[in-house]
């Protein structure tokens, strides 16, 4: 097997003496080989500066660096440009060259970068407008073998700008980029919603609905992403005044990551804040006044009757009304509280006013956990038909089961402390009080928390206020997961819902037993109000949906592992019978 060589990589300074200086050393040190790959051949480069204590970068490619490079400069005379910060800022550039780099390599090596930057904590801005995913093409086979040499290059400079890549790889910011290469399945959708959308804008039709099912892990959040990102590169392309477009969430984890995106690709900088909670995208629009698109992630959150922030009836209707276009990521079991509870006659009329539109689409395959289609239907058994099936053997995927939580905790701390699983973390059902705003109500404990026996661990987000300011200033940008604090926290579905984990760690509460040969789930052992409280219908009669709920509550926890799911379930017939399955 022959090995790929190295990238040649050459750090200058980032101005018209730097790049004459780098022509001439070239030149005149005979470097014959470099002075080919890095002049006269297709090359990558990367501006890069400090802004405080971040960087700022633009990732390119070019066939002939030099010209490139000047026309940056020469664009950079004009103020307001980000060419005008190079010297203003010191900035450096990588000019990177490989001996089997073509015009797709180099392509798809831009892109990867441009991909891991989002995913970089101390990159506070990306300048490229977008990316060109490439096709096949010779060697695309090489792609992953070269971006690995060069980015190991790169760190080997400077590993602030280029950690390592588990670390990118495993970060929110990375894995709701919208810079992923999408499967054909999400191309084809892309590029359907796209059309739509702007046959809709032309024609000045309103309240269309494009509607996406897809259960967790197939995709709806890149798609999602990525989709929203392209109607603002479109626009900039098309030199379109005025657009009006925003991505609703109704997740705090999320917002967070989807604002730090948008800031990230200077979307903030020109659109504003784009990125909104539903009630408060309702409360400031009009349908006198709609807006163009709104996107809205996790569409299964949304609210279906008022609250106190909400004096509404349904957050779906309000946003049709008020935008026109409404493009809605759905998964109906991940519907976990009563608030959200959608039934099922009205789910389909809106289902059904996307077909009629010939605007409804489907995502099947699963891209985030690494298992077999025999692990899939084992998940499947457990928590849509509630039975336990013998776990498969022999799995890439791994499922294990534990006797007490003790040698849980254990397992997954040792899988966290290994970098390539870092991203491992305790999650729980809903079946201990957890309450943000008042004390906890055990005596000798400063936290709420998770409590099994004499084995007990703080809830999520309990351990904040133990932090220093720097540290809590530091985990603004992090999702849950990715704070460190967290290996010594319990993960709940308010959390961890929306994220992926290496290996997660599941504790099934007293909510979740196993009788007679079922599964079953007990909504009266739930701490879970907002699942567990009855729920007034349309035709005015209440109805209790907490045993479906809590159903959803445990699917979702039990397909966050991207790699394996370890279980301790505190019911003795459960626990019991998994065990059994698992022999």
């Amino acid at each position: 097997m022959n090995t790929v060589k190295k990238p040649i990589i050459r750090k200058i300074e980032d101005n018209e003496l730097g790049l004459e200086k780098f022509q001439t050393s070239l030149q005149e040190n005979e470097l014959k080989k470099e002075s080919d790959l890095l002049l006269r051949f297709p090359t990558v480069y990367i501006h890069h500066w400090k802004e405080t204590d971040d960087y700022e970068v633009y990732v390119g490619e070019s066939n002939d660096i030099v010209r490139r490079t000047k026309q940056h400069y020469e664009a950079g005379n004009k103020p307001g440009k980000w060419q005008h910060e190079l010297t203003r800022k010191n900035a450096s550039l990588y000019i990177i060259g490989h001996e089997h780099f073509n015009k797709s390599l180099t392509m798809d090596i831009e892109n990867r970068l441009m991909l891991y930057m989002t995913g970089i904590q101390k990159v506070r801005k990306i300048h490229n407008l977008r990316g060109n995913l490439q096709n096949r093409y010779y060697p695309d086979t090489e792609l992953d073998s070269i971006f690995h040499s060069i980015w190991s290059e790169l760190r080997k400079d400077n590993q602030e700008l280029f950690p390592r890549e588990s670390d990118v790889q495993s970060s929110a910011l990375f894995k709701a980029s919208p810079l992923h290469k999408l499967t054909d399945t999400q191309k084809e959708i892309k590029e359907c919603i796209l059309q739509k959308i702007f046959e809709g804008l032309e024609k000045e039709q309103e309240h269309q609905l494009i509607f996406i099912d897809g259960e967790a892990g197939t995709g709806k959040t890149v798609l999602n992403s990525s989709t929203f990102y392209e109607i603002f590169a479109r626009a900039e392309e098309q030199n379109t005044e005025n657009l009006r477009c925003f991505l609703l969430v109704n997740h705090d984890e999320q917002i967070t990551v989807y604002r730090h995106i948008a800031k990230k690709l200077g979307i903030t900088d020109k659109y504003g804040d784009i990125v909104k909670k539903p009630t408060s995208f309702i409360n400031h629009h009009s349908p006198e006044d709609p807006i163009d698109v709104a996107f809205i992630d996790e569409a299964h959150l949304l609210l279906t009757q008022g609250k106190q922030s909400y004096q509404g009836k349904n957050q779906l209707q309000d946003i049709i009304e008020r935008a026109k276009v409404t493009v809605v990521m759905f998964d109906e079991n991940q519907i976990l509280t009563t608030e959200q509870y959608w039934e099922e006659q009205i789910l389909e009329l809106y289902r059904n006013l996307a077909m009629e539109q010939e605007n409804h689409y489907e995502l099947k395959e699963q891209l985030r956990m690494k298992a077999s289609p025999k692990i899939i239907t084992w998940l499947d058994d457990f928590t849509k038909r509630r039975i336990l099936s013998p776990i498969p053997k022999g799995d890439e995927y791994e499922i294990k089961v534990f006797e007490t939580p003790y040698d849980l905790e254990k397992t997954i701390r040792k899988k966290a402390s290994n970098e390539k699983h870092k991203l491992s973390r305790l999650i729980a059902t809903y079946d201990w009080d957890y309450k943000s705003n008042e004390a906890p109500t055990v005596t000798g404990t400063p936290f709420w928390e998770v409590i099994i026996g004499n084995w007990h661990k703080p809830w999520n987000r309990e351990l904040d206020r133990t932090l220093d300011r720097k540290t809590k200033i530091a985990n603004n940008t992090l999702a849950w997961a990715e704070q460190p604090q967290t290996i010594d926290e319990v993960g709940s579905t308010f959390t961890i819902q929306g994220f992926d984990l290496n290996y997660s760690g599941v504790i099934l509460g007293p909510s979740v037993k196993y009788r007679e040969g079922r599964i079953i789930f007990d909504s009266s052992a739930s701490s879970n109000k907002k699942a567990i409280q009855n729920r007034t219908l349309s035709d005015g009669s209440k109805q209790n949906f907490g045993e479906i709920l809590i159903q959803h509550e445990v699917r979702v926890l039990m397909t966050r592992g991207v790699e394996g799911l370890y279980i301790y379930a505190c019911d003795d017939a459960l626990r019991e019978a998994l065990l059994n399955a698992a022999k």
